[in-house]
């Protein structure tokens, strides 16, 4: 019983890393990445669909995505859900592909990149405190319950630590990583 609850909470865990890597997936940093418009949702006949379900899009040369829609129509909806979101970028519409060049990144807006960065971090660590922090109240109450031990709820609880430890240390080399990026551009 001990060994799922900590199963369960080492898979809670790895999805909080990978939310973390998608969501740094999605931050501008100078490259044209078409991840960077995962988190743009148009409105298709009414309900929302990000712009990968409803349009190729590609990289032809390292500043400049490519959106090319399967209906003509989508263009401009297309378009202005671009405009409408926080990336901060103009996308020209030739009539069939809407072409974004990504600017080169000016000092001041890296700095807020790597503030932005090391939020989404803080946000994982939190995430991942709080995981631990469910799964030793369970085993705990499992003790009023008279199911395990004393020395099995200590046990149990430096486990769920040394798992957690694991994974805030990742999350912190993630960071590091992702803020080395976008500096280095």
């Amino acid at each position: 019983m001990i060994k799922d609850i900590i199963k369960n909470s080492e898979e809670k865990m790895k999805k909080t890393i990978g939310v973390l890597k998608s969501d740094l997936n999605t931050m501008r940093a100078g490259r044209a990445n078409p991840t960077m418009l995962d988190r743009i949702q148009v409105d298709y006949y009414g309900s929302p669909c990000p712009i990968s379900q409803l349009a190729n899009v590609s990289s032809p040369e390292p500043r400049v995505l490519m959106i090319t829609p399967w209906e003509k129509p989508l263009l401009k909806d297309i378009e202005r859900a671009i405009l409408k979101s926080d990336l901060g970028l103009n996308p020209s519409n030739d009539g069939s592909v809407i072409r974004l060049i990504i600017p080169e990144l000016t000092e001041e807006t890296r700095k807020k990149l790597v503030k932005n960065i090391k939020k989404a971090g803080e946000e994982s660590k939190v995430a991942l405190r709080s995981i631990r922090r469910d799964a030793n109240e369970k085993i705990k109450a499992m003790k009023k319950e008279n199911d395990v031990s004393e020395d099995e709820i200590k046990d149990s609880e430096d486990d769920i630590q040394k798992v957690t430890d694991t994974y805030v240390k990742e999350v912190e080399s993630i960071i590091i990583s992702k803020e080395k990026e976008v500096m280095s551009i």
